[in-house]
């Protein structure tokens, strides 16, 4: 397995992924969109793509958003998707995309990487918390739907 940071040359192996991962969250498959949406996320710097792979197929991915702590005046990134295809599962690819995800902020200088889950995805908070993530007992978070 080979993890790369993605760029439009891999937009065709992040497709599917993409599409896989909105299904798991029980979104409509649609790959003309995920394409449009990733083309331009990759095409304007808007975010950084991980896509873990073999010469064969794409494996899984995961995608950071910059943002940044006012009170700390240091940059975060934001973990905001991370998927493996089914049949990659229980072979590292997740734990592999989630250390170079920590590698990429500790390279940017940053403080931290923050990400959200579904309450009832325990396996995903059972890895997270096998790789250091704590989860934040401190703050509430809430949303605003617009």
């Amino acid at each position: 397995m080979q993890i790369i940071q993605a760029s439009l040359d891999e937009l065709e192996r992040l497709v599917p992924l993409f599409d896989g991962y909105r299904q798991f969250y029980r979104q409509t498959s649609d790959l003309a969109a995920a394409r449009a949406f990733l083309h331009q996320r990759l095409s304007n710097n808007e975010s950084i793509i991980f896509l873990a792979q073999t010469p064969e197929a794409g494996l899984g991915f995961c995608q950071l958003y910059p943002s940044f702590s006012s009170v700390s005046m240091q940059r975060l990134w934001i973990l905001n998707d991370l998927f493996v295809a089914e049949h990659a599962r229980g072979q590292g690819v997740a734990s592999g995309l989630l250390n170079v995800a920590r590698d990429w902020a500790v390279s940017t200088n940053s403080k931290g990487l923050v990400l959200e889950t579904e309450a009832s995805n325990t396996s995903a908070q059972r890895l997270y918390e096998q790789h250091g993530w704590q989860r934040d007992l401190a703050e509430y978070y809430y949303f605003l739907n617009v």
